[in-house]
This record gives C-alpha cells, sequence and structure tokens, in this order.
C-alpha cells in the first residue's frame, strides 16, 4: 500500500511537472488539465438565425428534435404609421349622355331596382348611384369631347358589377377614379333634363316615367330641373 501511494504521488509530481514545462514554453499561458463546464457547453450555444429553414436539426442525442419554421415578419422592415395610410378610395363609373341613359335605354331602369332591391333583402349599404353632371368628369377630357351634355354616370365601388354593366348597356364609357370622400366622389353641377314625349310608343312595355332614377341620386343631392 506505500508502494501504491508512494507511485501515485509521484505519478502525480511528474505529470504537473510536464503541466507546468509545457506551460512556460507556450507563452506562460494557463492550460486547464480539464474542461470547465463553459467549455463544455459551448456545442450546445446554437443560435436560431443560423438554422436551415424547414429542417429538422439533432442539437445532441438529450435534446428532442428542433424543427426551424420559416417566418413572416421581418423586422427590418419599418412599420407603416397610421398617418400615411391613404384615405382615398377607388371609384368605377360608365357614362353617356342624359337621354339615353334615363329615357331611352330599355333595360337600365330594371337593372338599377332590381339591385336595389337585392341590396334591399340583404340588408346591404347601397354602394352605386346615378350622378347627373358629375364634377370627376373634368379628369377625363377624352371621355368629355366625346359626349353629349347634360350626362349622367354610374358611378359604384364595385368594379366587376361596373364591367358587367358596362356589358349590358349600350353606348357607354367606362373609366376610374379616386376620390377622399363620398361627397367628393358624387359632387355634381346643376343640370336641367328635358326628355321629349313620343307621339307613338309602340313598345311591349311602359314609357318610363320622368323621375324614376331619383332613389338612385347621392344622398343630399338636389333634384334636377324637369
Amino acid at each position: 500500500m506505500v508502494l501504491l501511494a508512494s507511485s501515485a504521488t509521484m505519478g502525480s509530481a511528474g505529470i504537473m511537472a510536464n503541466s507546468l514545462h509545457f506551460q512556460q514554453s507556450h507563452n506562460h499561458k494557463p492550460i486547464s488539465l480539464f474542461p470547465s463546464s463553459s467549455s463544455r457547453m459551448t456545442h450546445h450555444s446554437l443560435s436560431l438565425s443560423s438554422l436551415p429553414v424547414g429542417r429538422c436539426i439533432s442539437i445532441s442525442p438529450s435534446f428532442s428534435c428542433l424543427r426551424v419554421s420559416a417566418v413572416a415578419a421581418d423586422t427590418n422592415q419599418p412599420s407603416s404609421s397610421p398617418d400615411k395610410e391613404q384615405t382615398s378610395r377607388k371609384y368605377y363609373f360608365v357614362v353617356a349622355n342624359a337621354k339615353f341613359m334615363l329615357d331611352e335605354e330599355e333595360h337600365f331602369k330594371e337593372l338599377m331596382y332590381e339591385r336595389l332591391r337585392n341590396f334591399g333583402e340583404r340588408n346591404r349599404e347601397q354602394d352605386f348611384w346615378l350622378v347627373i353632371e358629375p364634377k370627376f368628369l373634368d379628369k377625363f377630357p377624352n371621355i368629355t369631347k366625346r359626349l353629349k351634355r347634360p350626362a349622367v354616370a354610374l358611378v359604384s365601388t364595385n368594379g366587376p358589377w361596373i364591367t358587367f354593366m358596362k356589358l349590358r348597356l349600350d353606348r357607354v364609357l367606362c373609366e376610374t377614379y379616386e376620390a377622399d370622400s363620398l361627397e367628393e366622389a358624387l359632387a355634381s353641377n346643376p343640370a336641367k333634363l328635358e326628355f321629349e314625349k313620343p307621339e307613338k310608343w309602340t313598345a311591349p312595355y311602359a314609357k318610363y316615367e320622368y323621375g324614376w332614377w331619383e332613389p338612385f341620386l347621392p344622398p343630399g343631392s338636389p333634384k334636377p330641373e324637369a
């Protein structure tokens, strides 16, 4: 037992001497014979940003499989400010002269009242209007030079429906514009509507009565003079 103890002591002394010699020969930097707890955990440190997206990566036997999903948020993108949000809205319209739209087109009245009835049954807010001599036409000189006056525009926020109405009606022009408010979008100029009554009416349906379009005028708009 004494021999074993002395041998162990001499072996330990030899290891320490070799360690000190190695330490002196390497710029006197202390070297630990045993790895520290921080070095043992180094291989467990892993940045999520370095992981491949959508792959299953095994960190160690003691950890379960970690799946990294794609993240839609980009922190480098500036957040949108409410002050910078656009307040304007897009409007769609078809336009023609008032005589054609309100007195001659045989399908127009039925299409308008059918849509109004449909909105009423579904408790939907009306999103289509008739505007007599609309002010927004000043933005479209290529249209106004082709129109007889006074003009009437069918305006809506529903683009597909306006496209449908363009196909159903004849001799109408179609365009879009933007406005910051409904009042601005539907603003109109004063106009006088005069439609001559035909001496003889031969169509199989009754002649349109004057003023049938009034339920479709914008709220608060004055009635045109007869």
